[in-house]
């Protein structure tokens, strides 16, 4: 049976910063798991020694992130935010929305879970918002579900 690998949606930026974290973790983070390991093998005993046991951990995060972001990047599908059609939301479009009836004014670019980030303002085509979003137009009305119910946001600029 062929497992299907799933796209991984990213801008150019996007990608950049994963082979950015790739690079770090390939030369710099793995030496310094490897030197704490040899540091911590040297001090004998490794039945009870919880340095030994915390950079195993540790370089088995490292390489199993080494794994995902390798993944990432064979599988990466690059959104062209210049070539969006500006008519409707689609991944990679800037979007302006506002909570109703009075609520702010909230700016979020749609991206690829991947390189989600709502602090930098960037919302999952598949998280609630995104995905109500995607293929609307400016001037239209989406309902979030939440947990208390729903919430009305009106689509107020695509860019």
């Amino acid at each position: 049976m062929s497992q299907q690998k799933k796209e991984v949606l990213l801008t150019e930026e996007g990608l950049a910063k994963v082979k950015e974290e790739l690079e770090y973790l390939r030369t710099k983070k793995r030496h310094e798991v490897a030197q704490r390991l040899k540091e911590a093998i040297a001090q004998g005993d490794l039945s009870e020694n919880s340095e030994y046991d915390s950079a195993k951990e540790e370089q088995a995060f490292v390489e199993s992130r080494i794994v995902q972001l390798e993944n990432m990047i064979r599988n990466a599908k690059i959104i062209n935010q210049d070539a969006q059609n500006k008519n409707y939301v689609s991944i990679g479009a800037k979007v302006t929305i506002q909570e109703l009836p009075d609520g702010e004014k909230e700016t979020y670019i749609i991206v690829g879970s991947a390189e989600s980030d709502p602090t930098a303002g960037k919302i999952s085509n598949e998280s609630p918002i995104g995905a109500e979003l995607i293929g609307k137009r400016e001037g239209e009305i989406i309902n979030v579900p939440v947990p208390s119910g729903t919430i009305q946001f009106k689509i107020l600029e695509i860019n």
